[in-house]
C-alpha cells in the first residue's frame, strides 16, 4: 500500500501551534461534506482484521491523518488522540476499531475533529480565566500559577483520560505557561521539574500530590510560595475556587 505524502505528525506541540485564536477554522455543511468525501475515498473495500494484523486499518488511519492535517493545518493533528491513550478524544479510538465502512469511518472522523477543536477552544477559554494579571506581584503570580496547575491537572483527571493521562496534564500546564508569555522550552522544563515522574498511568494521584505539584511549579517559577488563607485575598480565592 502506498504511504501518504504528508509527513507524520511529530507529536510535540506548543500552544502557538494549536491556539484557536491563531488558527481559524471554518466549518459548515459544505465543508463537512467535502471532508466526508475525502475520507470515504481512503477506506479500503476489504479490511484486514485481526488475521491481517489490521494492516489496512492502520494504513487508512495514516491516510486520514494526512488528509486532516493537510486540509486544516498541524493544529488538527490531535484529532485522533483517544482517551484510552491519555488524550481528550472519545469519538475515535484507533484504526483497528474506528475504521469500518466508509460512511461510519467518515462520521467518526468528523466527530473527532470537531471534538478536538472544541477541546482546544475550551482550553483557550480556561487559560484566559486562570491567567495572572499583567501587574501581579511575584507572590500573586505564584498563587495564580499554583491554582492554574491544580485546576488543569484536575480537569484532565475528570475528563476520563486513561493510560498516559499525565502527558495530557503536563501538556495542558505547559501550554498555559506559554499562553502567559513563558518560552516553550522553559515551560516544558519547569513542568518536568514539578511533575518529575510523580504521576502514573491508570492511577489517581490524589489531591495532596496534585496540589504539591502545583506549589512546586509556582515556587520554581517565581521564587515565592503561593499565599494561603490571607483574608485580604478572600475574594480572589473564592473567585478561583468557583472557576
Amino acid at each position: 500500500m502506498p504511504e501518504n505524502l504528508v509527513p507524520p505528525a511529530t507529536g510535540k506541540w506548543n500552544w502557538a501551534d494549536v491556539d484557536p485564536a491563531r488558527h481559524p477554522f471554518a466549518w459548515d455543511p459544505d465543508e463537512e461534506a467535502r471532508l466526508r468525501a475525502l475520507v470515504r475515498e481512503w477506506v479500503p473495500p476489504v479490511l484486514s482484521g485481526m488475521a491481517g494484523w489490521w494492516e489496512a486499518e492502520w494504513w487508512c488511519e495514516r491516510q486520514i491523518d494526512a488528509i486532516v492535517r493537510d486540509r486544516y493545518g498541524d493544529w488538527a493533528q490531535g484529532w485522533n488522540w483517544c482517551y484510552r491513550h491519555g488524550g481528550p478524544i472519545g469519538s475515535w479510538v484507533t484504526g483497528t476499531s474506528s475504521v469500518t465502512t466508509p460512511d461510519e469511518t467518515a462520521t467518526r472522523v468528523v466527530a473527532a475533529l470537531l471534538e478536538w477543536r472544541a477541546w482546544l477552544e475550551a482550553m483557550a477559554q480556561r487559560f484566559a480565566q486562570l491567567a495572572p494579571p499583567s501587574n501581579a506581584s511575584a507572590e500573586e503570580r505564584s498563587w495564580y500559577l499554583e491554582r492554574a496547575s491544580v485546576r488543569l491537572v484536575t480537569m484532565v483527571l475528570d475528563s476520563g483520560a486513561e493510560g498516559g493521562w499525565y502527558r495530557q496534564a503536563a501538556m495542558a500546564v505547559g501550554w498555559f505557561l506559554t499562553s502567559t508569555g513563558l518560552d516553550w522550552a522553559e515551560a516544558e522544563q519547569a513542568v518536568d521539574r514539578a511533575i518529575g515522574g510523580r504521576f502514573e498511568s491508570w492511577a489517581d494521584p490524589g489531591r495532596a500530590l496534585v496540589e504539591s505539584v502545583g506549589e512546586n511549579l509556582a515556587v520554581d517559577l517565581t521564587g515565592h510560595p503561593p499565599y494561603r488563607d490571607h483574608r485580604e485575598r478572600e475574594d480572589l480565592e473564592n473567585l478561583h475556587d468557583r472557576a
